[in-house]
């Protein structure tokens, strides 16, 4: 599938996987040779992040600069000419809410850091940001305003990025979809029933709009509980 879309960048979230381990048919992957690959310290098969381009990035950064959270291997940023990409997995909130205050540090903290890259210049932010942020991302918001991705304190995080200057791209354009989902769990055949969350964004900094061609959700490719987003941009 990843050949024959053949993106010119590949940001991938949950890897569960050290850089040694990244199995050879995705170092091999032809069309993407710059691969930069995080993962969580000393916790192997969690977290992780992946970001595979085909032309190669003018710098690479990893984490957020904030030691709490980059030691997990959330976030990976490489530097092109006209843009940042950002590939990020925000952490999960937990049954229970027991990483709830974690969660919500961490969603401060990468605010600030995605405003220090728009100060510079536009910023791609690609990922599992683990927030269904409006009733219409998920399909049974009232019974899950107490459960992680749907609290309060999650979603108004995500409406204070959107507020310093970022737009969820398939939002923007498609206000009124309904249905579009990103994720479905394993259990009851969610997928099938199309019971699920919309949690994977591309959000993109506002003066990037002008180049937005267009935002697609992939539901009907498998392989995970999430399905991939396309964003497309004339840059």
């Amino acid at each position: 599938w990843v050949q024959e879309e053949a993106p010119d960048v590949l940001c991938l979230q949950e890897t569960k996987c050290g850089v040694s381990a990244v199995p050879p048919e995705i170092r091999a992957l032809p069309g993407l040779p710059h691969q930069f690959w995080a993962s969580a310290e000393g916790r192997p098969g969690y977290s992780g992040v992946g970001l595979l381009a085909k032309t190669e990035p003018l710098n690479v950064t990893y984490g957020i600069g904030d030691p709490e959270h980059d030691a997990d291997g959330r976030v990976v940023t490489a530097e092109f000419p006209s843009l940042f990409v950002v590939c990020a997995y925000v952490p999960n909130a937990g049954r229970g809410l027991v990483r709830l205050e974690p969660r919500l540090r961490f969603d401060a903290a990468f605010l600030e850091f995605l405003r220090r890259l728009d100060a510079r210049k536009p910023v791609l932010l690609c990922g599992d940001l683990n927030v269904a942020h409006a009733e219409i991302d998920l399909c049974h918001p009232r019974a899950n305003r107490a459960n992680p991705g749907f609290t309060p304190q999650e979603r108004q995080g995500f409406t204070r990025l959107l507020g310093a200057g970022f737009v969820d791209s398939f939002r923007h354009l498609y206000p009124e979809a309904r249905g579009a989902f990103t994720f479905w769990t394993y259990l009851g055949g969610a997928r099938a029933r199309n019971v699920g969350w919309r949690l994977d964004y591309a959000v993109v900094s506002q003066r990037l709009l002008g180049s937005l061609c267009d935002c697609k959700i992939r539901s009907t490719v498998p392989g995970s509980d999430h399905c991939p987003i396309t964003a497309l941009l004339a840059v």
